[in-house]
């Protein structure tokens, strides 16, 4: 879910922003980011973020952390930020999303007795629901998306040292992208594998309102007599370029898999590669863009 993560042998300077729902692990990874030699920003109003831009590029990589706490915080404002740093040459910028089901952000903010930002006098659950919705267009936009349902803090510095470690043999981290051709390209892919060719579950009616992670559409593209081979030389393909990726000291991959909706072909080849690469072995992070809109549409279905 990056673009490029903190890499030893580029000399541009990193800024990381670290973001998600209040709870979701924030301060926990800023922490770790801390600890892994990031200079640390918390809670910069973002009225700021272009001054701190306008001067010399910092020295060691920077993390901001950011969230609806933050004085003048805003979604728009934020894109708005996210975009200045994709724009700026001399700056490899990404964003890291920490995300929680609201089941666990309820029962830490029930254990913590904290009261949520956006429902100080009410129950959590209000405002939790309230944030998640509002940052649905910042999750989208995220370069790293981490889920720690179920993490405990150890369990999240880990992943953060596997994703933002500076150190020698750090693991190379992977992501894997679904999306729509019709809503264009996802900013920062190194790889694009188009899978327009394959059999399309849209023109079966018991298969249209499903995706690609349902068995049966899963079958149903696996079916088309060009698949196993397609599978296997992209399969074949990735194994080649991720040692030498590593052996180059790229910190991070990204690999597109697009198709026409962007909901069954695609999403069944992105689900397929990211099991098979991580029984090689490969820290693999998975990302499916139009499912997650969707999701920000209503859906009550896990995206990702």
């Amino acid at each position: 879910m990056t673009e490029r993560a903190i890499d030893p042998q580029n000399k541009s300077p990193s800024i990381v922003l670290v973001t998600g729902p209040s709870g979701a692990g924030r301060s926990t990874a800023i922490n770790a980011l801390e600890d892994l030699g990031y200079e640390v920003i918390d809670n910069l109003p973002l009225s700021l973020l272009p001054r701190l831009l306008e001067g010399p590029p910092p020295g060691r990589p920077l993390a901001l952390g950011l969230d609806v706490r933050n004085r003048d915080f805003g979604v728009d404002a934020l894109i708005a930020a996210i975009d200045q740093l994709a724009g700026k040459i001399d700056i490899s910028a990404q964003v890291l999303y920490l995300d929680a089901d609201e089941e666990e952000l309820v029962k830490r903010y029930s254990e913590t007795r904290r009261r949520h930002p956006l429902a100080p006098a009410g129950p959590p659950l209000a405002g939790i629901a309230a944030e998640r919705e509002l940052l649905v267009p910042v999750r989208a936009r995220a370069d790293v998306l981490i889920e720690t349902t179920g993490m405990s803090p150890h369990d999240l510095r880990a992943e953060i040292e596997q994703w933002f470690g500076t150190g020698e043999g750090g693991k190379l981290g992977v992501t894997l992208h679904s999306f729509s051709y019709k809503r264009g390209l996802p900013r920062g892919m190194d790889i694009v594998m188009d899978c327009r060719f394959l059999r399309n579950p849209h023109w079966d009616e018991a298969l249209r309102a499903r995706d690609g992670r349902d068995p049966d559409v899963a079958a149903y593209v696996a079916a088309d007599p060009r698949f196993e081979a397609f599978f296997s030389q992209v399969k074949s393909l990735i194994d080649l370029l991720l040692p030498a990726h590593k052996d180059e000291g790229k910190a991070h991959l990204s690999i597109g898999f697009g198709c026409t909706g962007g909901k069954h072909r695609s999403v069944m080849m992105t689900e397929g590669m990211a099991s098979a690469l991580a029984q090689d072995g490969w820290h693999v992070s998975k990302r499916h863009r139009e499912l997650e809109r969707r999701l920000g549409q209503g859906s009550k279905e896990n995206a990702v």
